[in-house]
């Protein structure tokens, strides 16, 4: 059975969820200098370092929870 994934921390515009090895997905609402534009920056990150990243624009964050959710209902995930 896959062990349960916990929500460590939570904050203002910040997200942390323990993965397990030391791995952390993390959730960050970030801005662009570049282009003054806010994002949300999905990250996989062990010992500070972060991995694999993946932007999005804000306004895609609830359909985005809602596909997940949907998407684990469906498969008989936890």
């Amino acid at each position: 059975m896959a062990e349960k994934i916990e929500e460590n921390e939570t904050g203002d515009g910040y997200a942390e969820i323990k993965m397990g090895a030391g791995w952390y997905l993390t959730i960050t609402l970030t801005s662009s200098e570049k282009f003054e534009k806010e994002y949300i920056e999905i990250s996989k990150e062990r010992a500070g370092q972060k991995r694999g990243r993946f932007n999005l624009n804000p306004k895609y964050a609830r359909e985005l929870g809602e596909a997940l959710v949907k998407f684990a209902d469906d498969n008989n995930l936890q």
